[in-house]
């Protein structure tokens, strides 16, 4: 029959898959076990079948949770050898995840763009249904690329709908997930269903199990089986779960005892084939086991057989079956699954630790491998598992603890606090050596860039790196770097900085080294800001082999204020972390190059860069760095003129940084602000916003970013008759710049020196500052050429102001930053010039990710080429392009070149 008071929620399915043609969705189905997930997958699957959809299926069971990708093969077993078939790099890492191939896997995410590229060309051919039952027990390494598909299916006919119970925590925003949620059936609808599943009742106890039952779909099926026990008043008092798997016990109870002994095993089985449970079985029973043993359980529906497979009738049977063996029981039970897998060695060394209770070196040695062998694939989280069971079972102190100390830097890597403070409580309930402990406490400060220690946390990580330096350099120089970064995202004062200097500059690098470099450049800019800049010089980006180096190289860079050379290192530490997978520290060097294109003034560029950091932020869950680039859209903005938007994001990132005490988001955003208020002509706002930043008592002050704030510093003070209320300021920068030779400070002292001056002095210094090399500073070259000519406006210069108002309208126009291009226009008319409106080009058109398409399209990449560059399908590339080029008024490839070549 139908499904019984489930219409709507079957109709708002059916709405879904009937617009997969158009665009794809992302569904979640939740509610309390027996509540009718299972059955409303499988009436959306029916009815997909029905409208010519392909479907996968995948079920999460709790036994094999620990599997990686164990849910992806279930998903991806029909596709049979086309799922690592063909000739895109990333198929050999699908291979290699689902044990085909022997290559490493640097991320999961490269997993879920293959595996996204793969169903995109299933769909080619029909629309895809991808049903995932029990999310709440897939293996951790499958829900991540299904998060990773389901964020980006939007353009592909493909529809993910998955089922958890309540409680579950979703990987996904409300945004990107629609959210059904099954309530307990309504009176009418329950009698409805108990009438049809037990049509003999008698009405008083017709009355008792749907009081019982409350609703629940499950409960009203298995409790009319055993109603005098359901009815009991104790049992009554019970929760409902936990009645239903009474009274699947009860069931068991009544099969026979080579039955139940094939059930049990099943129950405890990391894979379901017939062939290994009856083996297993065997093994433990000393008895011939097979079909026929199996044929009682069929028949009372407990489980059912697909070809040669074993399946519970539902996940509540398999837990309850758990729930009643005894420890020894159950060992033995687990020691006769490890009897018949020496083919599968992961699961046997799984199974062989389960039946063990005493500590066992051998056994946690096959654990550790099993976890090691399972981080290659790109599996982290059962990593983690896997290494916690061995250290349980670690015969050897030194060995156990060195375990959790690798579960835990695991986990830090996954994101999860929670785990790594219990791993570390573990490790750290004995004696530790001090590698041991320096490892401990820098993992424990491993997240929020180390915010939430307490104000000594750069003077303590550089004490515990130099403590293990001379035994473990390589651990010294990560806890040091930890200690760099947190001199960047709070201020621990001059004498903590100068602490971690002397502790890298004691470790005998050479001077080109990358670790060095970034560490001089995060603890002291300013000091070592011509040590750095001068050691870039010698180092040329290449094809960006080794991403991380290169990430580090572009924010050292950026730090002291060569921008430039930062946007240089960011581009080619980009190609080796996308090539990767590396998402994380991909969002950091896409972030790094954003905030050098806006401080350059290639807003084309910085729209594409940083919507793209922003969301790989938020998708690996990276609080902070979330929050910093939030901070960087609002700047960027205010540049495009867009107040509002400016200050919405500004405040979303203050409320992110502002309880963490983090200075960098509190810099930027109150830059953007500033930014923001100078766009729209409120300049003594402007003036308050920027004085902040360069205010050392002020929680936004930053020593290298106010760096870029000069010249906004000065404009602001000029316009509303405070000049003199900031040259005490621009005299410290003054005596900074003394010190650096960061260009992006020189270049703003130039200007900011001409504004500032009398009239005697400020044309040979516009003159000065204009006659300097500009070339890679187009915002601020622009901004000179506007101030120049509104100076020589007001003095009644006209006809000289024109030329310069003239470049900077047409400047600020290409660069996009319309403020202060309209600002030109105004200026010009008061010169007695007029100037047509700009035309909005394909940065006011598109969407940022559509721009960042745009821009990779016309430097002649295909379409195969760019989504693996942006982790999309390539139909998905192909639909985007199908939509912009209408926008943009094109045709063709070559056109979209012309466009996207008019905004550089």
């Amino acid at each position: 029959m139908d499904l019984v008071g489930r219409k709507a929620q079957l109709g708002s399915l059916r709405g879904i898959l009937s617009e997969a043609g158009s665009r794809g969705a992302a569904v979640l189905v939740r509610g309390a076990p027996g509540i009718g997930k299972t059955s409303l997958l499988a009436a959306t699957g029916a009815l997909a079948e029905s409208l010519g959809f392909r479907v996968l299926r995948a079920v999460g069971v709790e036994a094999e949770s620990d599997l990686p990708f164990g849910g992806l093969h279930q998903l991806l077993r029909p596709l049979g050898p086309a799922q690592t078939e063909g000739s895109a790099p990333h198929r050999l890492v699908l291979a290699a995840a689902l044990g085909h191939a022997e290559a490493e896997v640097p991320d999961v995410f490269m997993v879920g763009l293959a595996v996204l590229d793969l169903i995109a060309d299933v769909a080619a051919t029909a629309p895809v249904l991808i049903l995932t039952d029990d999310i709440q027990w897939l293996d951790d390494a499958t829900v991540s690329v299904l998060a990773f598909m389901a964020r980006r299916v939007g353009s592909e006919p493909v529809v993910m709908v998955g089922a958890a119970r309540d409680g579950y925590r979703s990987r996904l925003t409300p945004d990107e997930v629609t959210t059904v949620p099954l309530e307990p059936l309504s009176d009418d609808d329950a009698a409805a269903l108990l009438a049809d599943r037990a049509p003999g009742l008698r009405p008083a106890a017709r009355r008792r199990l749907l009081a019982a039952a409350a609703g629940n779909p499950l409960a009203l099926t298995e409790l009319s089986r055993t109603l005098g026990k359901a009815a009991d008043p104790d049992e009554t008092r019970l929760p409902l779960t936990e009645r239903l798997e009474r009274a699947f016990t009860d069931r068991l109870a009544t099969l026979p005892a080579g039955t139940r002994t094939i059930l049990r095993v099943a129950a405890l089985d990391n894979g379901s084939t017939l062939t290994e449970i009856f083996a297993a079985a065997r093994f433990l029973a000393g008895d011939a086991v097979g079909i026929a043993e199996l044929e009682p359980a069929l028949r009372a529906g407990l489980v059912s057989v697909d070809g040669i497979e074993l399946r519970f009738g539902h996940p509540l049977m398999r837990s309850a079956i758990q729930q009643t063996m005894p420890t020894a029981e159950r060992q033995a039970a687990h020691g006769a699954l490890a009897s018949v897998l020496d083919d599968h060695p992961d699961r046997h060394a799984r199974h062989r630790a389960a039946a063990t209770s005493a500590a066992d070196e051998t056994v946690a040695q096959a654990l550790e491998d099993v976890a090691l062998r399972a981080a290659r694939r790109g599996a982290v989280a059962e990593a983690v598992t896997s290494l916690e069971h061995a250290a349980a079972l670690s015969g050897d102190a030194a060995r156990r603890t060195e375990r959790l100390l690798r579960a835990a830097d695991y986990a830090v890597e996954l994101g999860r606090p929670e785990s790594v403070n219990r791993l570390l409580d573990h490790a750290q309930s004995t004696t530790l050596s001090a590698r041991q402990h320096a490892t401990a406490v820098w993992l424990r400060g491993s997240f929020d860039e180390g915010l939430g220690g307490h104000p000594g946390s750069v003077v303590s990580l550089t004490a515990l790196a130099e403590s293990v330096a001379a035994d473990d350099r390589a651990l010294a120089l990560r806890i040091l770097w930890s200690a760099a970064q947190l001199c960047f995202w709070s201020e621990p004062g001059p004498e903590a900085r100068h602490r971690v200097l002397n502790a890298v500059e004691g470790m005998a690098l050479d001077d080109l080294d990358p670790w060095r470099l970034a560490i001089c450049a995060y603890a002291a800019p300013v000091e070592r800001g011509a040590f750095v800049l001068n050691g870039i010089q010698d180092m040329t980006p290449n094809d960006g082999d080794d991403g991380r180096a290169y990430r580090m190289l572009s924010t050292a860079t950026l730090l002291a204020g060569g921008f430039d050379a930062a946007r240089a290192f960011a581009a080619s530490g980009s190609i080796g972390l996308r090539a990767q997978g590396r998402l994380g520290l991909l969002a950091r060097t896409a972030g790094a190059q954003a905030w050098s294109d806006i401080v350059v003034g290639d807003l084309g560029a910085a729209i594409s860069a940083t919507e793209e950091a922003r969301r790989l932020a938020r998708e690996t869950t990276q609080t902070m760095m979330y929050a910093l680039m939030t901070a960087i859209g609002a700047k960027l903005a205010a540049l495009r003129g867009d107040v509002d938007d400016a200050l919405r994001l500004a405040e979303e990132a203050e409320e992110i940084g502002l309880p963490a005490g983090a200075r960098p988001v509190l810099a930027i955003a109150l830059i953007a602000r500033g930014t923001a208020a100078l766009a729209a002509g409120r300049f003594e706002e402007a003036l308050d916003h920027f004085r902040r930043v360069h205010d050392p008592a002020d929680p936004a002050f930053q020593i290298a970013l106010r760096l870029t704030a000069v010249g906004d510093l000065v404009d602001a003070a000029m316009h509303c008759g405070r000049a003199e209320s900031v040259v005490p300021i621009v005299a410290e920068l003054e005596d900074i710049a003394a010190v650096t030779p960061a260009p992006v400070l020189h270049a703003e002292l130039r200007l900011a020196r001409a504004l500032l001056s009398d009239d005697d002095a400020a044309e040979a210094l516009f003159e000065a500052a204009l006659g300097a090399d500009l070339a890679a500073w187009p915002l601020i070259r622009a901004r000179t050429h506007l101030a120049f000519g509104e100076w020589l406006r007001r003095r009644r210069r006209s006809v000289e102001s024109r030329d310069h108002l003239r470049v900077a309208r047409d400047m600020l126009d290409a660069l996009g930053a319309i403020p202060w291009g309209d600002k030109a226009r105004r200026e010009l008319r008061a010169a007695g010039e007029t100037s047509r409106r700009r035309d909005p080009d394909a940065r006011d058109q598109l969407t940022p990710h559509e721009l960042q398409i745009v821009q990779l399209a016309a430097e002649g990449l295909t379409n195969r080429e760019i989504g693996r560059q942006l982790y999309l399908s390539h139909r998905t590339v192909s639909s985007h392009l199908h939509r912009i080029f209408p926008k943009l008024g094109v045709v063709s490839r070559t056109e979209l070149r012309m466009v996207v070549g008019d905004l550089r």
